[in-house]
């Protein structure tokens, strides 16, 4: 397929990525709906890419379950929303595993400095909220996403 029809279709889930963010920034949800589209794309993308059902395809299933099962017990702990999880799977679906561990370790930088700006922010206003902060994860998630599907469109040009 065509670099450029390539490039179009990562803009599909650039938007949903996006529309996810700002979703958990105001409500601390992620509708289910944005995660199904992204996972359901995620053929269209395969194809697209010339991906060949084995190993491929397989690879990228396997892949894709396997981090989702690993974030269910980090949900499990009460350490992430079910929206996050099921956007990280998702996104599993899309990345070959390079890429998905280096958007999986710079989501856990994001995340962490998010957490830091939301306890600084808390303890600023001391008269505020009580009790333990809820951090829009799904920010985090979907700036590392948007960083590693951007590289290979960013590659070409240079």
């Amino acid at each position: 397929m065509g670099a450029i029809f390539q490039a179009l279709l990562l803009g599909a889930p650039a938007l949903l990525l996006v529309a996810a963010g700002i979703e958990d920034i105001r409500y601390r949800t992620i509708a289910n709906a944005k995660t199904a589209a992204l996972a359901l794309a995620a053929p269209l993308w395969w194809w697209a890419s010339g991906m060949g059902l084995w190993p491929d395809i397989a690879l990228q299933i396997g892949c894709a379950a396997l981090v989702f099962a690993l974030f269910v017990g980090v949900f499990a702990l009460g350490m992430m929303g079910g929206g996050d999880v099921k956007l990280i799977g998702a996104l599993a679906l899309w990345l070959p595993p390079m890429p998905l561990l280096r958007m999986l370790v710079l989501m856990s930088l994001l995340g962490g400095a998010l957490t830091i700006l939301m306890l600084l922010e808390k303890k600023v206003r001391r008269g505020g909220r009580r009790g333990p902060i809820e951090v829009p994860y799904g920010v985090a998630i979907t700036l590392s996403a948007l960083i590693v599907l951007s590289e290979p469109i960013l590659n070409r040009i240079g």
